[in-house]
């Protein structure tokens, strides 16, 4: 065998593995478009590192108004506006122009739609991995806003996100803070469930540490400016 019939041996395989890859997580996205994923990477990780894994999916319908308010609040406040990437808001950060409206992005370096790509489809990670990860995550970003739509990206970043140490989704967070369902949570409980976020083993809800202290007062101011939006209500009702 020939140098070049080598590299074309292993250039064919490599392209049918990466096709192989494509339509397969292209059936999983449509799939998972009506079905909650049944485990991430991130729940993995919890329970092989001893946090547990304690989830329990709830329907959009079961899920407080006051969570899904509380979640565009503080990660991604022109979740409704944008397809999937903030790029009118980034430019104006970085021109230092006031921003419309008074809406700004939230707290996270992504957008909602991308933490769900990355939950969802990817890994988690900084570092090289983070680099590795990026056109992926830009792939199925755009893919879950064009397939599932904003009320089913919203529905499943609601369940899959990590709210505590080893307790992911909103249900599991809200009957482990507040003994409660998740549809019956009010406002303050909302916020300081995702006041958590990014960090939920660091800031902790209960006992609430200073960050979700402050987070979840600086969340209730939010969800009172942003509340009124027609494109905002559609979303929580």
């Amino acid at each position: 065998m020939t140098v070049r019939d080598f590299f074309g041996k292993i250039f064919r395989l490599v392209f049918k593995i990466l096709l192989w890859g494509i339509v397969t997580s292209f059936i999983y996205l449509v799939i998972c478009k009506w079905i909650m994923p049944p485990v991430t990477l991130t729940q993995l990780g919890s329970a092989v590192s001893g946090y547990g894994l304690k989830r329990d999916y709830v329907d959009m319908e079961q899920i407080s108004p006051y969570a899904k308010l509380a979640a565009m609040a503080s990660e991604d406040q022109l979740f409704p506006d944008h397809n999937g990437f903030d790029w009118k808001s980034l430019e104006k950060s970085l021109k230092g122009n006031p921003r419309k409206k008074n809406k700004v992005r939230g707290a996270g370096s992504s957008t909602i739609s991308q933490q769900v790509a990355k939950n969802v489809f990817l890994w988690q990670g900084s570092g090289i991995t983070r680099y590795i990860r990026k056109l992926p995550e830009v792939y199925f970003t755009f893919m879950i806003e064009w397939i599932w739509g904003k009320r089913r990206i919203l529905e499943v970043y609601l369940n899959i996100a990590e709210m505590g140490p080893g307790i992911f989704g909103i249900e599991a967070a809200s009957q482990a803070y507040f003994k409660k369902a998740a549809a019956n949570v009010n406002r303050i409980e909302a916020a300081m469930i995702i006041a958590c976020l990014p960090n939920p083993k660091k800031y902790t809800v209960k006992p609430m540490s200073s960050w979700v202290r402050w987070k979840h007062r600086h969340i209730l101011r939010q969800m009172v400016n942003i509340g009124d939006d027609p494109d905002v209500q559609k979303l929580i009702r």
